[in-house]
């Protein structure tokens, strides 16, 4: 059942999306050639605790992490480790916080050092793809017109659109109803309500569409090991249309793409 927030569950839900922008914000300052991606899980924990939340992560499923760390050709649900980022590697952090009794949930893929230009080009847009989506989020469209806006638009580049990962409703869980693909057919889908609060997150490849779950359990790579890129935020339908919860601010501060 998908499950409709009021006004004051939106704003408490606003406070959390806005500590994961901050999260990713501090993790911005401290991605470069050297880190690894376990220093910017410990680095996120704290900084999500210091701000009276807890990790949504941490134990979710069994996650043993603060923050998902997915590098190059791994798509989502990287689990850190101890091995340093490189000059020209990429890393999608996805990050939540639980304040308040209520999740937010925001990604972002970062450059390390100087990057291909064709790489970057990849991330501009899937970035791009990611408010084509919530353009079409508004009152009494589907989330088939959000999927299909973030497909056309990425596959019009030359790029593949995951399959087997897509976004999701969000609120005191940080999965609830509904799914919400980054593929399909205009019109299709459930109704967009006032009140919905979703996380819509394309996951878009270089190479072909195709993935393989690893066996630690979580990590999903490409097949072609070919790079691929993650952007995610919450959004409410908010008298109307979308009203973006988490933010990209904090990281435009010190980065741009």
């Amino acid at each position: 059942m998908i499950i409709l927030k009021t006004e004051e569950e939106i704003e408490l839900m606003r406070e959390s999306n806005r500590l994961v922008g901050m999260t990713l914000g501090e993790l911005s300052k401290h991605i470069k050639p050297g880190v690894t991606t376990l220093q910017l899980d410990k680095i996120a924990e704290e900084f999500i605790r210091d701000h009276g939340a807890i990790p949504t992560f941490l134990g979710y499923g069994g996650f043993p992490n603060s923050i998902c760390t997915s590098v190059n050709e791994n798509v989502v649900h990287g689990i850190p480790n101890n091995k340093p980022l490189k000059e020209g590697d990429i890393i999608s952090v996805d990050c939540g916080a639980t304040k308040n009794g209520y999740c937010g949930d925001s990604a972002y893929t970062f450059c390390v050092g100087e990057v291909d230009e064709k790489i970057k080009a990849l991330l501009k847009v899937t970035k791009e793809s990611l408010y084509k989506g919530i353009e079409q989020a508004r009152e009494d469209n589907r989330i088939g017109d959000i999927a299909y806006a973030i497909q056309s638009y990425c596959e019009s580049h030359g790029y593949s659109v995951v399959r087997e990962l897509v976004g999701h409703g969000i609120g005191r869980e940080m999965h609830e109803p509904p799914e919400v693909p980054n593929y399909g057919r205009r019109g299709t889908g459930p109704l967009l309500k006032c009140g919905m609060c979703i996380a819509i997150e394309p996951m878009i490849n270089m190479g072909s569409k195709n993935v393989v779950f690893e066996n630690d359990g979580w990590t999903v790579r490409t097949k072609d090991r070919k790079p691929s890129a993650h952007f995610e935020h919450t959004i409410a339908i908010h008298n109307g249309k979308a009203d973006i919860l988490s933010t990209f601010e904090f990281i435009e501060e010190t980065t741009h793409i």
